[in-house]
Parts: C-alpha cells; sequence; structure tokens
C-alpha cells in the first residue's frame, strides 16, 4: 500500500519514529472535497442559470450530484473517525483542545465570516443568520453548510464519552438514528439532517479501523467492479422509484459506497502523480472546506446574468464545462488564499505559548483537517548547520 515518504519530522526525539502517512486516505479526502465543492457549484450557481437550451444537461449535472450524496460526506466521516481512533484513548487534557475546542473555534469564526460576507448577496441560494437570534441558532441547534466543523467536535465528544460501551450498542443507535432522519422522521432545519445521519459513519471508522485498512490493502478493480455496478443501478433505481426516504436505506447505501471509496482511492495510489495531486489537496481540506462557499456566491452574483443572456451555441459550451472550471478555479483560489492569510488563527485554534506540543499521533490524526505536518523517514540526529 502506497505511503507518503516526503516532508519533515515533527515530534519528540525520545518518542518512538511515528508511521508513514497513509496516502490513500489523503486521496480519499481529497476526492470528498473537490466532490463538496462541486456539488455546492452545482446546486448554488449551475442550476440557478436561466437556461435557455433544450438538452437536459443540466438536469444531467443535478443527477450527478445526487447519486455521489451517499459518498462525499459518509466518506469523509469514516476517514476523520478512521483518524480519530487512537485520541479517543487519550485522557481529555491531551485532546480537548485540539479535538473540539479547535473545532468549535473555528466553526464560530467562519460563521462569522460566512454571515457578514454573504450577508451581501441576499439572493444566494444558501441559508445565512438574518438576526442575532438567527446567528445563535446557527451557532447552536441548528447548522449550516459549516455543519462538518460543528459535527467533528460533537462526534468526537459522543465517541470519547461512550468509549467504555459495547461497541455494537453505539454503532446500533447511531445507524437508528441516521435511518430516522433520513427518512424525514425527524425535523431537521438547517443541516441538522447532516448532523443526524453521519454519526454512524464516524463510529464506523472508529471502532472499524482494522476492518478500513483491510479494505485499502485488499483493493482490486475486481471488487470496484462487482459491487460498484450493481451500486450504481441500485442508485438509478433508488432515484428513478423515490425510495431516498425508505427507512434504513440511506445508511446502507453509504456504507457501500465508503466501501468503494476506500478501495477507489486505495487503487488511486498505484498512479504516483495523479494519487500525488490528489492528496496534496486531502491534506488541505480544511481552507478549501472554510473559504469555498463565499467564493461561490461572489461568482454565481458575477456569472449569473452574463451566463443567463448567451446564445444557444455558448450556453451548451458552458452547460458542459462550467461545473468543471468553477470547481477547479474555486480549489485553486482556497489554496491561494490559505497562504495568503494568517493561519495560525484563522485556519486553526491561536496556540497558548506554554501549550505542550500534540503527541505524534495527533499530528497524523488531524488529517480530516489541513495538514499539520508531512512526513519523511526521521533521522535521530541531525547535523549542526556551520555557523
Amino acid at each position: 500500500m502506497a505511503v507518503e515518504t516526503t516532508g519533515r519530522f515533527v515530534g519528540d526525539l525520545r518518542d518512538p519514529a511515528p508511521a508513514e502517512r497513509l496516502l490513500w486516505p489523503d486521496v480519499a479526502k481529497g476526492a470528498c472535497i473537490v466532490l463538496v465543492v462541486l456539488w455546492h457549484v452545482i446546486m448554488k450557481q449551475y442550476l440557478q442559470i436561466d437556461w435557455r437550451i433544450s438538452t437536459p444537461l443540466p438536469g444531467a449535472w443535478g443527477e450527478v450530484g445526487e447519486l455521489l450524496l451517499p459518498l462525499r460526506m459518509p466518506l469523509f466521516f469514516a476517514i476523520s473517525g478512521f483518524f480519530a481512533a487512537r485520541a479517543v484513548k487519550r485522557p481529555w487534557r491531551t485532546v480537548a483542545r485540539s479535538r473540539v475546542a479547535k473545532f468549535f473555534y473555528l466553526y464560530v469564526l467562519w460563521l462569522s465570516v460566512h454571515t457578514l460576507v454573504l450577508s451581501f448577496f441576499p439572493g444566494f441560494a444558501t441559508e445565512h443568520a438574518g438576526s442575532v437570534l438567527e446567528f445563535a441558532a446557527q451557532l447552536t441547534i441548528t447548522p449550516t453548510n459549516l455543519w462538518y466543523l460543528f459535527a467533528l467536535a460533537v462526534y468526537f465528544v459522543i465517541a470519547k464519552v461512550s468509549r467504555r460501551l459495547p461497541f455494537w450498542i453505539m454503532l446500533a443507535a447511531a445507524f437508528a438514528l441516521s435511518a430516522t432522519a433520513s427518512a424525514g422522521l425527524l425535523a431537521v432545519p438547517g443541516d441538522r439532517g447532516g448532523l443526524y445521519q453521519n454519526l454512524v459513519f464516524f463510529l464506523v471508522g472508529i471502532y472499524g479501523t482494522s476492518l478500513v485498512k483491510r479494505v485499502a490493502v485488499e483493493a482490486g478493480w475486481l471488487r470496484l467492479a462487482l459491487v460498484g455496478v450493481p451500486y450504481l443501478g441500485v442508485l438509478v433505481a433508488v432515484g428513478h422509484f423515490g425510495l431516498k426516504t425508505a427507512f434504513g436505506l440511506w445508511p446502507v447505501l453509504s456504507l457501500v459506497a465508503i466501501v468503494l471509496g476506500v478501495t477507489a482511492a486505495a487503487l488511486v495510489t498505484r498512479w504516483k502523480r495523479p494519487a500525488n495531486a490528489i492528496a496534496s489537496i486531502g491534506r488541505r481540506t480544511l481552507p478549501i472546506y472554510v473559504i469555498h462557499l463565499p467564493l461561490v456566491a461572489v461568482l454565481d452574483a458575477l456569472l449569473h446574468d452574463p451566463l443567463s443572456s448567451l446564445g444557444p451555441a455558448a450556453q451548451l459550451a458552458v452547460a458542459v464545462l462550467d461545473p468543471i472550471v468553477l470547481v477547479a478555479a474555486i480549489v485553486a483560489l482556497c489554496l491561494l488564499l490559505q497562504r495568503i492569510l494568517p493561519s495560525a488563527w484563522v485556519f486553526d485554534l491561536p496556540v497558548r505559548r506554554t501549550a505542550e506540543p500534540p503527541a505524534p499521533e495527533d499530528l497524523n490524526a488531524s488529517a480530516q483537517t489541513m495538514p499539520l505536518y508531512s512526513v519523511r523517514r526521521p533521522q535521530a540526529f541531525s547535523r549542526p548547520r556551520p555557523r
């Protein structure tokens, strides 16, 4: 199985050398964050265009986005749980800051940024607070499009508090919650539905670490084809017959999608260049996640009227290329802004001067956000630089 072996050693020489960083989880996360951006581009910009063409291309892009729903966030959370498996076993004093406080802080910070920026785009197709009470609700009980950050903190607390319970009890309860929410049996204002539906996948990543590794190690094209082709047929049938809210169907489809996603990510690592390119995005998911939606709002405001007024031939080209071009541009802009913005407090909880450095495992475990490190084979001591 491929691993990433470039970068620098971060840790204490008294500690054992950290394990080499697996490449396939970063590939999976890179694909997931691109799909998140694609979904928001399709729903909040592309489908808002006044299309004057008779081809079904706009609707086809919408269908593609719908088909990928069982994969995108469930796989994201499964990988996040996979990296959190060791952290839940550590004392609160060593993980409360990096696993809970950090994500609550980032949620509050970027919710404030989104609320401010989106207030200048009242016609943009997403929810944003218009009053102090709405903002307070989004901070607490009705998470917004930034709900992934909120969920990471909440899920970790749940996993740690329940660590001594039998794992099957927690998985069964989380599965039931996901099935109930996806069947429309619970009130899910804002993005609370995602919060209810995805806990089970985070716990699968924590409790099923060995199984997830095995799926990656034993990845093969035959499995991908034998599972993926029928699975695609099932997804099409579910959409055609309106079965999306059938009780228990969403979590089952998502669990199969996680297997396919891990398998595909592991297979991609067999090609060095594309794997490294996707993994490099996967190590920087946080800036893309928190920045991309305001950029979609800006681009929607700039492009909506010009694209809506194009002739049929030009609109046909736009219908094919718009999501691809905008996703690439937005991801690139997010990574550019990451380099410009003060990352010490914009993408992380500000460091206390007296705080001790995190344990080496925490560095690898934080892969669900922006990368805190990359690894090469460490040397015990380095030569002093000549003065």
